[in-house]
């Protein structure tokens, strides 16, 4: 199976523009070319499984244009998508920001998904994607270190309770490095997926590895890529695997 995770910061691109006429202009104005290139390189991956962070779900920053099922329509995918912020969280009724989402878009191997919260930060959802062999988790953690500390550990519990293979998967934000992921990982035994090291943030020269893939000792890596792809600030990640004992 593939799957591809990718930051593509609503669609709103990257480069000096982005910040004209003042710094972070760009986050209020997305770009229909730029979706149309997001489609047109998710499409070529042929996925199984497409898990993406920050996409606008139909503010009037896209046109109304929700663009999680604009992407999956054209790649004959379905989408699972909601508001990356807390259900009770102020944002919920801010113009543009209650369309800030998260998404997955998948097959028609889907056995079930849920919608979790994390109990700090203000970011605060995960997806958790049911498949017959495994069940993915799509995150997009805190920008403060405490709060994702305080995140993993929720996510912790989480995997803990899963009852099939794991995989956790996202935008991290680990600007501190990858070792403030060590003991979670130590607690849950998952591992990377990427391991090269291969950074993903910023785009243009990646100098931190940000975003990843956490798999369970029964999942096999079969390949792993961090595409040359400047559409957005990240860079999209690339996972090839199987799961070991599986039935198909």
């Amino acid at each position: 199976m593939r799957l591809v995770v990718y930051n593509i910061r609503y669609a709103t691109g990257t480069g000096p523009a982005f910040h004209l006429p003042v710094p972070g202009a760009g986050y209020l104005r997305s770009s229909p070319n730029v979706l149309r290139q997001l489609t047109q390189f998710l499409k070529e991956q042929d996925a199984d499984i497409i898990g993406l962070i920050e996409v606008d779900t139909g503010s009037v920053r896209s046109g109304k244009v929700n663009q999680a099922e604009r992407i999956a329509e054209a790649l004959g995918h379905y989408s699972i998508h909601e508001c990356k912020y807390g259900a009770r969280s102020i944002n919920h009724f801010m113009p543009i920001l209650r369309k800030q989402s998260n998404a997955f878009l998948v097959g028609p191997r889907v056995h079930g998904e849920r919608f979790h919260y994390f109990d700090s930060g203000i970011k605060r959802l995960i997806i958790e994607l049911e498949l017959e062999d495994v069940c993915v988790f799509l995150v997009h953690l805190s920008l403060k270190y405490r709060h994702r500390q305080n995140q993993l550990r929720y996510l912790h519990d989480l995997v803990a309770e899963a009852r099939k293979p794991v995989i956790v998967a996202g935008d991290f934000n680990t600007f501190w490095g990858t070792h403030e992921l060590y003991l979670f990982q130590q607690a849950t035994g998952l591992r990377s997926a990427n391991v090269e090291g291969m950074n993903t943030f910023p785009a243009r020269i990646p100098r931190a590895e940000l975003d990843f893939v956490l798999v369970s000792d029964r999942i096999e890596i079969t390949g792993f890529t961090v595409p040359d792809i400047r559409l957005s600030d990240h860079r999209p990640v690339v996972c090839d695997f199987n799961v070991k004992g599986s039935a198909s």
